[in-house]
C-alpha cells in the first residue's frame, strides 16, 4: 500500500471523529438547553398567570393578609396563615433531620466499617424511594395515634405529626450528601490528628466537619428546599384548614390542623373552583411565592458552597 493511500485512511478516520464529537456535543446542548428552556417556561407561565391575579387581588392585601378562606364568591386570600404554616412545617422537620442526618453520615464515614456501610448506604437510599403519600398515611394512622397515646392533646390532622414525618423524609438527602462530603476529605487530615493524639470523635468532630462544612450546609439548605416544597405529607397529615400562627401559645400551633402553601395550591385546584376566578388564580400566585422561596435558598446554598469550599491537592 503507498503512503498516499495511508493518508488518506488516516485523515479519513480522524474527520469521522470530528464529526462524532460534533454530534455528540450537539446532543448533549440540546439535553442542557431543553432543561433551561422547561425550567423558564414553568416560570413564565407561573408569572403570567400570578400577574393576572394580582390584577384582580390587591398584592398588598395578599402578602400581608392573616386570614385565607378559599371560596368562590368573596374569597379571602391572605398568604401569611400558608406562609407560617410551611414555615412550622420546615422548622420541625429541620430540627428532626439535621441532627439524625449528620449523625448518620459522620457514622457512615468515620466509624462504619466496609460491610456495614454497604448495608446502610442502600437503605437510606430505599428510605429516599419510598412515595411521600406513604408517608402521610403513615402520620396519619399510626404516628398521630401514637402522640395522643403519649397524652398530647393532638388532633387527628395536625402539623406535629406532618412536620416529623417531613423530617424522617428528608433525613437521606442529609445524610447522603453529607456523607459525601465527609468522604472527599483527604484521609492525611485524619492521620495528622491521630498523630496529634486525637481521638475518632475529636477527629470526626474538629476536623472532618469543619473541613467539610461548605458540603454539609449545602445539604441542609437542600433538604430544607424539599421540605418547603412537600406536598402529600402535608396534605394527608396536616389538614387543610389555615390557621395564623398565634406567637402566645407556640406549641398549640403544632397540635392542631393547618394549611402549608402546597396544601393550599391542591385545594384551588382540586375544589370546585371554576377557571378563571381569583381562587383559582390564587395557586399561581402562591407557586410563584413558593419559587421565589426555594431559588432564595438555592442561591444561599451556593454561596454557602462557594465560601467555605476546601480545595485538595
Amino acid at each position: 500500500m503507498s503512503d498516499t493511500s495511508i493518508e488518506a485512511d488516516l485523515t479519513r478516520s480522524a474527520n469521522g471523529r470530528i464529526a462524532k464529537e460534533r454530534l455528540y456535543h450537539g446532543l448533549l446542548f440540546c439535553c442542557a438547553a431543553l432543561t433551561v428552556f422547561v425550567t423558564i417556561s414553568i416560570v413564565a407561565t407561573l408569572a403570567i398567570d400570578a400577574l393576572e391575579f394580582f390584577g384582580r387581588v390587591n398584592p398588598y392585601a395578599f402578602f400581608t393578609g392573616t386570614e385565607w378562606v378559599l371560596r368562590s364568591e368573596n374569597p379571602i386570600l391572605g398568604i401569611l396563615p400558608l406562609v407560617t404554616a410551611t414555615l412550622i412545617v420546615t422548622i420541625v422537620s429541620a430540627l428532626v433531620a439535621i441532627p439524625v442526618g449528620t449523625a448518620a453520615a459522620v457514622y457512615l464515614s468515620e466509624y462504619a466499617s466496609d460491610r456495614m456501610r454497604s448495608v446502610l448506604k442502600p437503605a437510606l437510599e430505599i428510605l429516599a424511594g419510598i412515595p411521600t403519600v406513604v408517608y402521610g398515611f403513615f402520620a396519619l394512622v399510626y404516628l398521630t395515634p401514637w402522640l395522643q397515646g403519649l397524652g398530647l392533646d393532638v388532633s387527628l390532622f395536625n402539623l406535629l405529626s406532618a412536620s416529623v414525618m417531613v423530617g424522617i423524609m428528608i433525613i437521606p438527602m442529609v445524610s447522603s450528601i453529607s456523607e459525601d462530603a465527609m468522604s472527599a476529605v483527604p484521609d492525611s487530615l485524619r492521620q495528622a490528628g491521630y498523630g496529634l493524639g486525637a481521638t475518632k470523635f475529636e477527629v470526626s468532630t474538629k476536623i472532618v466537619i469543619p473541613a467539610s462544612i461548605s458540603g454539609i450546609f449545602s445539604s441542609y439548605i437542600l433538604a430544607l428546599s424539599r421540605a418547603i416544597g412537600e406536598t402529600m405529607i402535608v396534605v394527608v397529615a396536616g389538614g387543610s384548614r389555615a390557621r395564623m400562627f398565634d406567637p402566645s401559645e407556640p406549641f398549640a400551633n403544632l397540635l392542631n390542623s393547618g394549611q402549608t402553601m402546597t396544601a393550599a395550591m391542591v385545594q384551588a385546584v382540586t375544589t370546585d373552583l371554576s377557571g378563571g376566578t381569583a381562587g383559582y388564580y390564587s395557586m399561581f400566585a402562591i407557586g410563584l411565592t413558593l419559587f421565589a422561596i426555594t431559588f432564595s435558598m438555592n442561591l444561599l446554598s451556593n454561596r454557602i458552597a462557594a465560601r467555605y469550599r476546601e480545595e485538595y491537592q
